[in-house]
């Protein structure tokens, strides 16, 4: 068992910044990859980022790339996700998962956390 818990959502204007951090705890020897996942209002749930446990690897959705940020803590088993130059479109619910694979599904998710954009 994984347990994941994000933080650090809220409301932001337009060119501002957010930190959002995710804690796991239980079985965190067994992760892979942790990754970020986002879903607005009315949208399906889609891909953010994500990072390679063990070497530091990271991948990202071509639009957030230049703008986003991952990067994880190991002492801590925390993975962070830096939010730069914020648009009213990437307001959603951010959501942190993980998986013990090196290709397949994300299986464990934390609760979410709102990211809110103004113009």
């Amino acid at each position: 068992q994984v347990q994941l818990v994000e933080s650090g959502g809220g409301l932001v204007q337009a060119g501002g910044s957010l930190r959002l951090s995710c804690a796991a705890s239980g079985r965190t020897f067994s992760i892979y990859y942790m990754g970020w996942f986002r879903q607005a209002p009315g949208k399906e749930r889609e891909f953010v980022a994500t990072i390679m446990w063990s070497g530091g690897l990271t991948w990202y959705a071509d639009f957030v790339k230049g703008r986003f940020t991952i990067a994880r803590d190991i002492a801590k088993n925390t993975v962070f996700l830096q939010m730069n130059s914020l648009k009213p479109e990437d307001t959603a619910i951010y959501y942190c998962a993980a998986r013990r694979s090196l290709s397949g599904e994300y299986e464990f998710w934390g609760q979410g956390t709102q990211v809110t954009v103004s113009s």
